[in-house]
């Protein structure tokens, strides 16, 4: 951890930043503190180790460090060719220095006969190796110098900064001084027996050591430790927040499977509930008799049968006494869940009821009477169920669908709407890679639903590049002709001049072409329509009116049309793979055979090529996350980047996957045999839990 002091001074007196330098570091970088200033790791290093002889300079290397006599210095040229040359030698051969800004500044600092360190990009001008803007020391300075003689760090900055004097040599300077007068403030945070069992470094050599490492092998060290802090610390605040929900929060206590449950699971459930469906109901079942609220996120690929899932889990809570509810992300996905739950009820278990915000005032205001009277016993909806106005007797289960769209704030108002918290369940159709779950989701419960229902064949996908378009058309008319519906998707509403893309409304006009009136019928939905426009042209879809429905990634979620079996997606290319995956997921719903086409240019870069490759190869979800992950990294995965929990500067969920995995074990044993962290050896974890609830410490990592 860092000291108090450090977190709490601020920027602007730290040692040669002062206000305005401050300003701009608090709105470039994002900097307020001293403390900050020291996580601002550098992003790469130089090896400022390593000497060479003139003779042996390369012109295609990308720097060089010399030692040698500056043997002559003049000006030549005039106006904008005006520039200062020096003649630089050591024994082996001799080397221009040109600089083009500074002159009369240099002229005055640079002495001739005076043997320097040099340092900087080798290049051929004319026949002649010469080095623009070299870093010079004097020589009999640098077995002094941090800068000429250890592995050299370079900082990330702006443009706004370098003008202010903080380029990367700038902040180098700021932090040299930083880390000299306050590196005795960072103190150690880690109990003395995990340093010790994982042979780490400590925190304050660390620290010290990521800016200015003596060599390579105290950098890996370095980055080794502050690895391990972020990934301890980040598991040991999730776990820690299992136990005091536990701790804190009584689960309403559902005792018995009764006549709903019964009734729809013996006489209305269309088909046998897979193997990994039954074992995740079971594991809800014992979460909600456990006495414990239940928190639990159920992973399942697209169509693997999520909702009955939730349906049966609703169903208890009825037969218990309780009411649920159900909350979709969009308008659409909640009308689609609201007309699937009632279809599979039929009539008699029990009262459903949508609530969105397009529900009229008196039919609003009838559902919130009825609701607090107990008379229904679902309520399914959007973020219009967490309106203050909209109060349960006695709510005992929610559940979040595509949880990821909602934040914090949004799902703790549901645990509001009963005095004992409700049982939560959430879903997502977007598998996770397992080290994302544990970092993201390591306070909840997993389940994971990793069959599809019997009967399902998987979809049949391939990539065509725009040569093939009327061999797809033609496709099109085959399945048409046999009864099937088709989806186009693109990636854009309106022709972008930065994006040479197939923008949707010149795809339509030329689908119009192909598939002309009165033979054929499009529907078209994208997200500038208004939500009555959109629930129109799907329902058309739906009812089988329309043949073609042209969309954006509106429909990536909440359509569930069956006799749709063809998915085109136009510039695939453009998509990330787990976007790619859920419109895929819209067909295959049904019994018949069902194709995703990626359409793309003919002009793709390697990435673009891989990612739409592992989509022809295989349809595993989890398969298609793992290589998201590495591909495109955390932050645009199930809307990661909006928590905050994966800001990670220097652990990679990718490449530390075992480490990870090792932490959280490590975390779960210390908890397991010091619960409250009252141990002497736990002390500085205890203390670090402390300082959080008396908000000394300025971020969840320290």
């Amino acid at each position: 951890m860092l000291n108090v002091k450090l977190n709490q001074t601020p920027i602007e007196y730290v040692k040669g930043i002062g206000p305005y330098r401050g300003d701009l570091l608090k709105k470039e970088l994002g900097i307020f503190t001293a403390g900050d200033l020291l996580k601002h790791y550098p992003f790469r290093y130089i090896d400022r180790t390593e000497f060479h002889k003139v003779n042996e300079i390369n012109p295609q290397w990308p720097s060089v460090q010399v030692v040698g006599r500056l043997i002559r210095l003049s000006e030549v040229g005039v106006k904008r060719a005006r520039r200062l040359v020096g003649v630089f030698s050591d024994e082996t051969g001799s080397v221009e220095l040109v600089w083009f800004k500074g002159i009369a500044y240099l002229q005055k600092l640079l002495k001739v006969n005076e043997v320097y360190v040099v340092y900087g990009k080798p290049q051929l001008y004319r026949g002649v190796i010469n080095i623009t803007h070299p870093e010079m020391e004097t020589y009999q300075s640098s077995s002094s110098s941090t800068i000429s003689t250890y592995i050299q760090p370079v900082y990330s900055t702006t443009e706004k900064l370098k003008k202010s004097g903080l380029d990367s040599k700038g902040i180098r300077q700021v932090m040299l001084s930083l880390i000299q007068h306050n590196i005795n403030q960072v103190a150690e945070n880690l109990p003395e027996y995990v340093i010790e069992s994982n042979q780490l470094m400590g925190k304050r050599e660390a620290v010290r050591a990521i800016h200015f490492p003596k060599s390579q092998e105290e950098l890996n060290s370095a980055v080794s430790r502050l690895k391990y802090d972020e990934l301890f610390f980040i598991q040991l605040g999730l776990l820690k927040n299992k136990q005091l929900t536990k701790e804190k929060f009584k689960g309403h206590y559902f005792s018995q499977v009764g006549e709903s449950f019964n009734n729809f699971y013996f006489n209305r459930l269309p088909f046998p509930l897979t193997n990994a469906q039954k074992r995740v109901v079971k594991e809800i079942r014992n979460d909600t008799r456990s006495g414990f609220q239940m928190n639990r996120l159920i992973q399942g690929d697209v169509g693997s049968g999520k909702t009955v899932v939730a349906l049966l889990s609703m169903l208890l809570a009825i037969d218990n006494g309780y009411q649920a509810c159900m909350m979709a992300p969009t308008e659409i996905l909640a009308q689609q869940h609201y007309k699937g739950i009632q279809e599979l009820l039929g009539e008699g278990i029990a009262k459903v009821h949508l609530l969105t915000g397009s529900t009229p005032a008196k039919e609003r205001r009838d559902l919130h009477a009825a609701l607090e009277a107990g008379e229904i016993h679902i309520l399914i909806g959007t973020h219009a169920l967490i309106e203050d106005k909209v109060k349960f007797k006695n709510l005992g289960l929610v559940v979040i669908d595509e949880q990821h769209r909602f934040g914090v704030e949004q799902r703790a108002k549901l645990w509001l709407k009963n005095h004992t918290p409700p049982h939560m369940l959430v879903m997502t159709a977007t598998p996770i890679p397992r080290t994302l779950a544990m970092t993201l989701y390591g306070d909840l419960d997993i389940s994971i639903i990793d069959e599809l229902p019997a009967g399902r064949k998987p979809i049949k996908t391939v990539h065509f590049y725009e040569n093939r378009r009327q061999r797809v058309f033609g496709f099109m008319r085959e399945q048409i002709t046999q009864g099937r519906q088709v989806y186009v998707v693109y990636p854009l509403i309106k022709e972008s001049e930065k994006l040479d893309l197939l923008f949707l409304e010149a795809g339509l006009e030329g689908l119009s072409r192909e598939f002309p009136l009165p033979e054929y019928k499009i529907s078209i939905v994208h997200g500038q329509m208004t939500p009555k426009e959109k629930e129109g042209e799907m329902q058309r879809f739906v009812q089988g009116k329309t043949q073609i429905m042209v969309a954006t990634t509106v429909i990536e979620v909440g359509v569930n049309v069956p006799n749709a079996s063809v998915m085109i997606i136009e510039n695939a290319e453009r998509f990330g793979l787990s976007q790619l995956h859920q419109l895929r997921g819209r067909v295959g719903r049904g019994a018949e055979q069902s194709y995703c086409i990626l359409m793309s240019g003919d002009k793709l870069s390697k990435e673009g090529k891989e990612r739409l490759q592992i989509m022809v190869e295989t349809n595993d979800g989890f398969r298609i996350a793992e290589a998201d992950l590495k591909l495109r990294g955390p932050g645009d995965i199930s809307g990661t980047q909006q928590s905050g929990v994966l800001d990670l500067k220097m652990a990679n969920l990718v490449t530390d996957q075992e480490l990870l995995s090792h932490i959280r074990n490590q975390v779960i044993a210390i908890f397991d045999k010091d619960p409250q962290l009252m141990l002497p050896e736990n002390g500085r974890l205890n203390a670090y839990f402390q300082g959080k609830k008396k908000g000394m410490f300025w971020e969840k990592i320290s």
